[in-house]
């Protein structure tokens, strides 16, 4: 079940945007305030649309949904590589490749010939191939395993795509919009909230953040293939949130406000996850 505190989203450094000089007007909604230059978010919508998007994977899994992780900026790849394969979703975390979902025949070409090698590098057949040629063919392979092995189990394109920096992503949103695909992405305080469909407001720069972020949505796939609490009918969900839906007790501030400065105090330049942000 969803259990994500306001103590963790602050340790996580969640709460951090970008500098004052670097944001999206249309970010102010989800803003709590300005401290030192740098823009804190409210995590208290943060509980609230984690839990949103939590509730909606984990639902989408249990009926036979798949979600595709991306993020292929640097603090990003090794999160979206291990929470991925932990759950056992598909993901990009290299370049994102045009035509990832709205050409997916020809990457499944791809996919199938990396499937081909794996095997006969797996069996070491390669009858009447020199050393060299069989050096090509590895070096193919592992150009093809770098690009391609995160989505070689992919066999359709998904119904949720998760992506971690929503702005550098635009390419994917691009796809997953000309798909209908629903998009769910953290959201930095100079990325656009209409791209998303839903929508998680959060430091997408911080390595802690995005383990965070990448776990709690890796643990809702893990569950929804599990089956708790799952409602009837067994089809797709609809992306449903109500602005004046409360937080759940298990989402309700475990720390008390005079602890509160001690992390709002912080700058990013003291979390060395964080050098993009200044």
């Amino acid at each position: 079940m969803y259990q994500i505190t306001m103590k963790q989203l602050l340790e996580a450094g969640i709460h951090f945007g970008h500098q004052t000089k670097r944001w999206n007007p249309k970010m102010a909604r989800y803003i709590y305030t300005e401290r030192n230059g740098i823009y804190v978010l409210d995590l208290q919508q943060t509980l609230k649309l984690l839990e949103v998007a939590y509730n909606y994977v984990r639902d989408l899994t249990a009926s036979g949904g798949t979600v595709l992780f991306v993020g292929t900026k640097r603090q990003a790849q090794e999160a979206i590589k291990h929470q991925a394969e932990r759950c056992g979703a598909s993901f990009v975390n290299q370049r994102w490749l045009g035509g990832t979902l709205t050409n997916f025949q020809t990457i499944r070409k791809r996919t199938d010939y990396l499937h081909e090698l794996e095997g006969k590098f797996k069996n070491n057949d390669f009858p009447g191939l020199t050393k060299k040629e069989i050096l090509k063919l590895r070096k193919r392979y592992d150009k093809l395993q770098k690009f391609f092995g995160g989505v070689k189990n992919m066999n359709q394109v998904p119904d949720c795509i998760f992506i971690v920096d929503l702005k550098k992503e635009h390419n994917a949103v691009r796809e997953a919009k000309k798909l209908g695909i629903p998009v769910a992405a953290i959201l930095d305080t100079n990325c656009d909230p209409d791209d998303a469909d839903i929508p998680i407001p959060g430091n997408d720069d911080a390595v802690k953040a995005i383990n965070l972020f990448c776990e709690t949505v890796a643990n809702a796939i893990i569950e929804g293939h599990e089956g708790r609490d799952f409602g009837p009918g067994g089809e797709i969900p609809s992306i449903q949130y109500d602005s004046s839906t409360q937080t759940s007790d298990d989402s309700s501030p475990d720390i008390s406000l005079a602890e509160l400065p001690k992390y709002l105090d912080k700058v990013p330049g003291e979390y060395p996850d964080e050098a993009d942000k200044v």
